[in-house]
């Protein structure tokens, strides 16, 4: 009997070979929107955690301002200048941090130059080899900066590859010398690209040990410091860390100002929770738009079981019960459904292939076309665009089948 009924089904879907295949059309378009949107979301949920990876997820800033709160003798509006200690102090009284850094930036004022070449808007950095570790730079060529050097004050550096290419255009940078403000250094290696944008960024950074950053300049009070950890509860540290700088620059912990805190970790969170929003939103208008193209099928259903009242009434009268002819019907449906959904996904991949990456981080400098927004179609897309098309195609084929299923085989059988 089942076997006899999807051959009905498959008949009427024959007979009715262009209504068919309009129907379809329609469900195609709505399940490609679906994954196309969903697709969309994901690209954007990708660009942005590359972003923040560049920047480091795991890891506290410390960064010196001014307090906002009378406290202990300091007035507000007294400046607060992170020394060297501050770096012991941190790694001595906070729990869980894995290694800390002081950072000496300077960029304005500073020469930096190879043969003919001469810049002033590249970033001078001095830190500890363990800033490497802690923003996550890996070395294309070469190598990073090492413990030896920092105890030597040695004058080596390394350079981002941005850096690479306004100093040395086209040519090998690895042991070649430049010259900081005059002074002679070795390049020892070369840091990998980050997906940054701005003259501030990482891979315009020239970066020396710190003890060698000593030999240049003044670094008695730093720029300010990093450091990672361990554990979930980052929030829980950034309160401990400022505590601790609070405790020896006579501020109140409470005061943000005093210490500007950047917790990468915070800010990553909270756009993950933008991009799941958008993403739930976006699946949401999918849906809709699938709705459309169920609304039509169901409309067609209903015409096909008007149009077969009388076949019904036979069926009926042969011995079919009302699950057979709700199967027959809700078959025919579903079959719809389900072609038109893989021709919509066929779509869909013809669609993001044919448009690419939509420009993210591209249009604020070259080389980030990384961080660009790829219409990337995963698992997760496919199943949640399956199970939306599931329930569509089940919904928009129930009632017409209930309504066959229900009609009266004495009076389908008078139907003209």
């Amino acid at each position: 009997m089942t076997r006899d009924l999807l051959k009905e089904a498959y008949g009427a879907m024959r007979h009715n070979r262009r209504r068919t295949a309009l129907t379809m059309l329609g469900m195609a378009w709505g399940i490609a929107t679906v994954v196309i949107l969903l697709a969309f979301g994901s690209g954007l949920e990708h660009a942005i955690t590359l972003m923040f990876s560049s920047w480091g997820t795991d890891v506290i800033g410390a960064f010196p301002g001014r307090t906002s709160l009378q406290a202990g003798g300091s007035k507000a509006g007294s400046e607060v200048r992170l020394k060297l200690a501050d770096v012991d102090y941190i790694r001595n009284e906070v729990p869980m941090v894995k290694g800390v850094t002081p950072i000496f930036d300077r960029q304005n004022g500073v020469t930096i130059q190879h043969d003919t070449r001469t810049f002033t808007n590249l970033f001078l950095t001095g830190v500890y080899p363990v800033y490497q570790r802690i923003r996550g730079f890996g070395v294309a060529t070469g190598r990073g900066l090492g413990d030896d050097d920092e105890l030597q004050h040695a004058r080596v550096a390394v350079i981002g590859d941005e850096a690479k290419r306004r100093l040395f255009s086209g040519e090998p940078a690895l042991g070649q010398n430049i010259r900081i403000n005059g002074v002679s250094f070795e390049v020892v290696g070369v840091y990998q690209h980050k997906v940054q944008g701005g003259d501030n960024n990482d891979n315009s950074m020239v970066v020396i040990p710190f003890s060698t950053m000593g030999d240049l300049y003044d670094t008695q009070y730093i720029t300010g410091i990093f450091m990672d950890y361990e554990g979930e509860d980052h929030q829980q540290i950034a309160r401990v860390v400022r505590s601790v700088l609070a405790g020896h620059h006579n501020f109140r912990p409470d005061d943000r100002r005093a210490v500007f805190i950047a917790d990468f970790k915070e800010d990553f969170d909270e756009f993950r929770i933008v991009t799941v929003a958008l993403k739930v939103l976006l699946a949401f208008i999918g849906a809709l738009t699938l709705g459309i193209g169920g609304i039509g099928l169901m409309n067609i259903m209903l015409v096909s079981v008007q149009q077969r009242t009388r076949e019904i009434g036979v069926e009926k009268a042969l011995g079919a019960h009302k699950g057979h002819i709700l199967f027959q019907f809700l078959a025919e449906a579903l079959a719809i459904t389900f072609t038109g959904g893989l021709a919509g996904i066929v779509i869909a991949y013809l669609i993001s292939w044919g448009v690419g990456a939509l420009p993210l981080m591209s249009a604020f400098g070259d080389n980030l076309q990384a961080g660009d927004i790829h219409l990337h179609i995963n698992v997760s897309s496919l199943a949640v665009a399956t199970v939306v098309l599931s329930l569509v195609g089940i919904v928009s084929g129930m009632l017409p089948a209930v309504r066959a299923a229900r009609l009266d085989p004495i009076e389908s059988l008078r139907y003209e």
